[in-house]
């Protein structure tokens, strides 16, 4: 079976030489940029004419770059003049405090502990309109914090107030966080790095992610270098 055949694909290939490197803000006219708006674009205009804004990005397994394409997308998305928050879901290796080079003393985690309000949680970019969730300090609990009230809670305030918020998460086949609240979202993109995610680590995230409801509206091939 053949993954791309079973669900749209955003994007042929993507390369990478620094996934830590924000290049759609760095280097707008870049070729890595313009693949990034033509994934924009895919979202946009879908077989469905369904409007996605809420948004799980996953992979298989960790190393696989999703945290890199949140980031870049969500800078993409913000530079069309979208309302966009990055929220960042993976609260055993959080990473996006890492590449926006901000405080993470303060973040989801607070929230969902009931030590912070949300509006004291989310940080600006200084991106457009791009604001930030943070991780916050990581908790011995993550998966019952995310299917949480206080998680549900959340995903209803933000959508009021954003145009697209994007998750990134954690592997989908390391643990089951991403299971938690995948289906509460409008759709889940799965992210595979070509040439090295076994074709049947991706027919096993495809399963485990519809087995919980989850809804996947595309894959990205991303050529890490």
């Amino acid at each position: 079976m053949n993954l791309q055949q079973a669900n749209n694909k955003l994007w042929s290939k993507k390369k990478t030489r620094n996934n830590r490197l924000l290049v759609t803000y760095r280097d707008p006219s870049s070729k890595i940029s313009e693949e990034y708006r033509t994934i924009r674009t895919n979202l946009k205009f879908t077989p469905t004419n369904k409007k996605y804004q809420s948004l799980v990005v996953t992979s298989p397994s960790q190393g696989e770059g999703k945290s890199s394409i949140v980031a870049n997308l969500g800078v993409s998305l913000s530079q069309q003049g979208e309302k966009v928050l990055i929220v960042d879901a993976n609260l055993r290796r959080p990473a996006l405090h890492s590449i926006f080079k901000v405080d993470n003393s303060i973040g989801l985690t607070n929230f969902l502990n009931r030590i912070s309000t949300l509006e004291m949680a989310i940080q600006r970019t200084g991106i457009g309109r791009l604001d930030v969730l943070t991780s916050g300090p990581i908790p011995k609990n993550p998966a019952e914090l995310l299917d949480s009230i206080k998680m549900n809670e959340l995903m209803d305030t933000v959508i009021e107030n954003y145009d697209v918020i994007l998750y990134d998460t954690a592997p989908v086949l390391e643990v089951t966080d991403t299971n938690i609240f995948a289906s509460r979202s409008d759709g889940v993109i799965l992210v595979l790095v070509y040439g090295r995610t076994e074709n049947e680590l991706a027919i096993e995230s495809k399963r485990v992610l519809e087995q919980s409801k989850a809804r996947i509206i595309g894959t990205i091939l991303n050529e890490k270098t």
